[in-house]
């Protein structure tokens, strides 16, 4: 019998590879619009990040969904998928 493979993503700001149901997708729709994708389902490209606060405060110090996205991500977006995160606790 054969064990399911658990896909892994690697969050961009503590750079640690983890499963990819316990990290929480953030999106660029085609539209240029940032949110987070807690269902992982929404089009657009995206970039992973832990469902902790200090790793998205990592990933805006060292600009990696700027890198990730291919495009400049204004400090209100920051503000508000830290508000985002913080309304959706992580199920731990």
């Amino acid at each position: 019998m054969q064990k399911k493979k658990i896909p892994m993503r690697q969050c961009v700001g503590c750079r640690e590879m983890r499963p990819k149901r316990e990290l929480i997708r953030v999106v660029r729709s085609p539209e240029g619009e940032i949110a987070l994708d807690f269902r992982g389902k929404n089009p657009g490209r995206g970039a992973y990040v832990c469902a902790k606060t200090d790793c998205l405060a990592r990933a805006k110090k060292s600009r990696a969904l700027e890198r990730a996205f291919r495009c400049p991500v204004p400090d209100d977006v920051y503000d508000a998928l830290c508000r985002e995160m913080e309304a959706h606790p992580a199920d731990e």
